[in-house]
């Protein structure tokens, strides 16, 4: 370490500081607060975007809140996963961040990503078995949660805490 092995000689300093302003050149800077209002604004159209669904269920064609509710999230899911099958998804998360991957559509493009990226592996060693890589632990620790709180409201009904 510390030697060139063109040279077989110790590294000058001069190079050395080369190298570092060579990282520091290809190195990508963020700006926090430019990433968080893009976060801001991409969360918040997603969330117009259901909203209008939403409005447009219930008052144009008449449906109840909760019928209108699924069909909200699920015209949500589907755009995503046409989004992400025409590969626009990830220029969309590339610029909005969390405010992208947070909401239902998030997860819906982390299963259908997936699932594409795995296609050519086959039906079943390749889909059927990597479908979930990504969204699976969100599955498993959802389920788990939703299991040790509704254990604790189990027991604060029986102690009638509740």
């Amino acid at each position: 370490m510390g030697q060139s092995k063109e040279q077989n000689k110790p590294v000058s300093e001069k190079e050395k500081q080369q190298y570092q302003e060579y990282v520091k050149e290809m190195t990508p800077t963020h700006n926090l607060g430019m990433q968080m209002l893009n976060a801001f604004v991409c969360g918040g159209i997603i969330c117009c975007i259901g909203q209008g669904i939403l409005s447009y269920c219930t008052n144009t064609l008449g449906m109840e809140k909760e019928t209108a509710a699924s069909w909200c999230s699920l015209s949500l899911i589907l755009l995503s996963v046409v989004l992400t099958a025409f590969h626009l998804y990830g220029k969309i998360v590339k610029w909005g961040g969390a405010g992208a991957l947070v909401p239902i559509t998030g997860f819906a493009n982390s299963v259908a990503a997936t699932a594409i990226e795995f296609k050519k592996e086959g039906q079943v060693f390749g889909t059927g078995s990597k479908i979930f890589t990504i969204a699976g632990p969100v599955i498993l620790y959802g389920i788990l949660a939703s299991w040790v709180l509704g254990l604790i409201y189990w027991i604060a009904k029986m102690l009638g805490w509740m």
